[in-house]
């Protein structure tokens, strides 16, 4: 059973008296009256992260995986809680040591508190994240409204390369493996997006599970479909150069999810303020496409006009 329809057929009906909860459709629960919003993620070996021969890494991952759920709603985190899972090697003295140091590091870099959380033992490993913050607004999922220039911050596909390296299905060397590899381990977020988003984005969400995959979510529950133009999603020079190398598709690189970029719509009349916030804000913010009418089948363009069958859409959550 798919994630949503088990959300929908067993959970929704809970929350009904309960608009904080938003209809269990967006990545966060939002208390408008007291400005809280808060959103929880669980991370488990094997599925969320490859191995955990690199826990310093790997904490890194789950933390900034989970603070993007803010940070695409607009909001700048400021507190988190660490639930994990494991046994007496996952979480050895050094293990932990080096969770430690690199949790610290990351709580300087996003300005975030740490505040508590729980540990189980288990001999499979995984980590539940509580991020919280605090703000009078937020944006939506399913806001988008018809003409709207679909956007995103940053690039797309190099965690995916990562991942690839790790399985051993692509092999690289030197400091352009050391980069494919940073990339799946510490998401790219650029925490000062969060503010600007609010001034422009009518609707937004994190990349997570994939570009295609997340922009249907975005959408869900409205009648519209998106056209996107392949060659306007945004990929670093490391992808583009290994792409030639390799003669890979772009294609099935740019939907594979771990990106955690911002994916976000906004009225065309506020093209010039993105612009002007993306370049004194020194963010990389870029046009992919447009919402057109759900009469219209979605679809990705080739430079030619001519539509490209897109296999893998993202990751699908099914049970």
């Amino acid at each position: 059973m798919h994630e949503f329809e088990i959300i929908n057929k067993y959970f929704s009906n809970l929350t009904k008296f309960n608009r904080n909860a938003l209809n269990l459709n967006d990545d966060v629960f939002f208390d408008k009256k007291k400005q809280l919003v808060i959103s929880v993620d669980t991370y488990h070996q094997g599925y969320h992260f490859f191995n955990f021969d690199k826990p310093d890494q790997v904490i890194k991952k789950v933390i900034r995986a989970s603070i993007s759920d803010l940070i695409c709603k607009g909001v700048k985190p400021k507190y988190y809680f660490i639930s994990a899972s494991g046994n007496k090697n996952t979480f050895s003295k050094k293990n932990l040591l080096a969770i430690s140091k690199s949790i610290k590091e990351d709580q300087r870099k996003f300005n975030i508190h740490l505040c508590g959380g729980d540990t189980t033992y288990s001999n499979k490993l995984s980590f539940t994240i509580m991020s919280l913050g605090y703000s009078k607004r937020i944006i939506y999922r399913n806001k988008t409204k018809l003409n709207d220039d679909i956007y995103v911050t940053g690039n797309l596909g190099d965690s995916y390369i990562g991942l690839q390296i790790l399985k051993k299905k692509i092999s690289l060397t030197g400091k352009v493996k050391k980069y494919f590899l940073k990339k799946y381990y510490q998401p790219d977020l650029k925490i000062n997006v969060a503010k600007q988003l609010l001034s422009f984005a009518n609707s937004s969400i994190d990349i997570s599970d994939g570009l295609i995959a997340d922009l249907e979510k975005l959408i869900n529950n409205q009648n519209y479909s998106y056209k996107i133009d392949i060659e306007k999603i945004p990929i670093s020079k490391n992808l583009s150069n290994l792409i030639k190398s390799f003669n890979f598709k772009k294609t099935k690189l740019i939907s594979n999810g771990d990106d955690y970029q911002v994916l976000f719509t906004a009225s065309p009349s506020k093209s010039r303020i993105i612009q002007k916030k993306s370049l004194i804000n020194g963010l990389k913010i870029t046009k992919i496409g447009k919402i057109i009418s759900g009469k219209v089948e979605s679809s990705i363009i080739d430079p030619k006009g001519k539509q490209i069958l897109v296999k893998n859409k993202g990751y699908i959550h099914q049970f």
